[in-house]
């Protein structure tokens, strides 16, 4: 539902995430919808303290699964382990938003990028999700999903 944010490939999703978010509450505001107490799931590659204060912050429930091997003691391993668990089955979930970008994948100029222009790899972007929405609807019209 937000807005998507492209960067070079060079730069973690992790520092893109603000921008996300701060885009999903502003689509949210504009659509009038009422996002407060919903679920937000991430990978583990964006489990940190600041990360659940910024989506804590904004009334949402952060549903993050947490590093295993993460540089920091026992008890904090295993206390962000206890805060998780009883959102393992939401966070399962998760699968077809992977599916989602695996059809992504399936497009040769998403999964490198050749543009320099932002404006032309977000155009390659909405074609591919237009053909991936296209491809589902014909197959659920036909019965096969």
């Amino acid at each position: 539902m937000a807005p998507l944010v492209v960067r070079p490939v060079n730069q973690h999703d992790n520092v893109l995430l603000p921008e996300s978010f701060f885009g999903l509450l502003e689509a949210a505001d504009l659509l009038d919808i009422d996002i407060t107490g919903s679920y937000l799931t991430l990978d583990s590659g964006f489990d940190s303290e600041a990360n659940r204060v910024m989506i804590q912050g904004q009334g949402l429930i952060p549903v993050i699964k947490p590093i295993r091997h993460a540089r920091q003691s026992e008890e904090r391993r295993e206390e962000r382990r206890e805060q998780f668990e009883p959102y393992r089955d939401i966070y399962k979930s998760r699968v077809s938003i992977e599916r989602s970008f695996g059809w992504e994948d399936v497009y040769r100029k998403l999964v490198i990028r050749y543009e320099r222009l932002q404006a032309i790899h977000m155009g390659f972007k909405y074609l591919a999700y237009s053909m991936i929405n296209l491809r589902w609807c014909i197959g659920k019209r036909q019965g096969k999903l």
